[in-house]
This record gives C-alpha cells, sequence and structure tokens, in this order.
C-alpha cells in the first residue's frame, strides 16, 4: 500500500487544525505556510475534507476552517478514504479486468481473497486510530505502537 502525498497531506492539514484545540481555525495560507504546502494544494484538500464533513469553513475576514467533529471522533482510516480510497473494495475486480469485460479469473481468483485480508488488516488499524492518538511526538507514537504478528494461512508445496 502506497500513501499519496494527498492522504498525507490532508492527515498532516487535518492535524495542524487539531493541535489549535475546539474552535480553533486556520487559513489556507497559514495552514501552508504550517505545513510546507502550496496555498492551492491545501485549498484542493481542504474541499475534499469539507465535502466529506470532515472540516468546516467560514468566510470572511476571520474565517478559515475547523474541525468539523472534536479530533477523538475523527478516525484516520476515515480520512485516508475520503482523500484516495481503499486498498482493495469488492468492485476492484470490476474495475481492473484487462481487456476482457470480466476478470478471467472472476471465478477463482487467490489474489482476491489476500488483497481483502490485506485490506481487513488495515481497516482493523486504521479504524482504531483517531487524529487525537496522532497528536503525540513521534517518539511516544512509537512508544505507543506495539508490534503484533499477522497469521497467514499456510498453503501446500506445489512442486
Amino acid at each position: 500500500m502506497k500513501l499519496t502525498s494527498q492522504e498525507e497531506f490532508g492527515l498532516r492539514l487535518l492535524l495542524s487544525l487539531g493541535r489549535e484545540g475546539a474552535g480553533g481555525s486556520l487559513t489556507i495560507a497559514e495552514l501552508g505556510q504550517r505545513e510546507g504546502i502550496s496555498a492551492p494544494n491545501v485549498a484542493k484538500i481542504m474541499r475534499i475534507l469539507r465535502r466529506a464533513s470532515l472540516v468546516r469553513s467560514t468566510r470572511g475576514k476571520t474565517g478559515g476552517y475547523a474541525l468539523a467533529r472534536p479530533a477523538g471522533e475523527v478516525l484516520v482510516g476515515e480520512v485516508l478514504s475520503a482523500l484516495g480510497g481503499r486498498l482493495f473494495d469488492p468492485e476492484f475486480c470490476d474495475r481492473h479486468s484487462g481487456i476482457e469485460p470480466e476478470c478471467t479469473h472472476l471465478p477463482d481468483c487467490s489474489i482476491r481473497p489476500v488483497l481483502g485480508y490485506l485490506q481487513a488488516a488495515i481497516d482493523q488499524v486504521l479504524h482504531r486510530l483517531t487524529l487525537e492518538s496522532l497528536l503525540c511526538s513521534e517518539q511516544e507514537m512509537t512508544a505507543s505502537m506495539r508490534p503484533r504478528s499477522v497469521v497467514l494461512p499456510v498453503l501446500p508445496q506445489v512442486s
């Protein structure tokens, strides 16, 4: 899974807003300056986040963007889905069928269960993390993360 720049920038922008606390807001220029992101790119990302009801905007001289809900109620998985979608969804095979109308492996595919398993594991992590849980230092986050093993199915060896 690759994190796109839009997804990373979106998380960073939301964290900047989260650091402002309840009721705090920032303008596009302030967000861009804090995160080192161009104003047009900030505007584009904030438009996506507003449409996903993750931020609210206020017009005028004292306007700007603020979180639509408390940081503890905004799931990281929700943010990433709004900005870029999921690694794997059930319609994946319909969109990536090659030159045929349907994937030639649709009736029996060994790849589909693996991608579904990966998506479930990713969802399990991303739907437990909130913006509030990310409002800490890298060292604090690293200390809070516990390595977990993932059990993969053992398949018979093909000779």
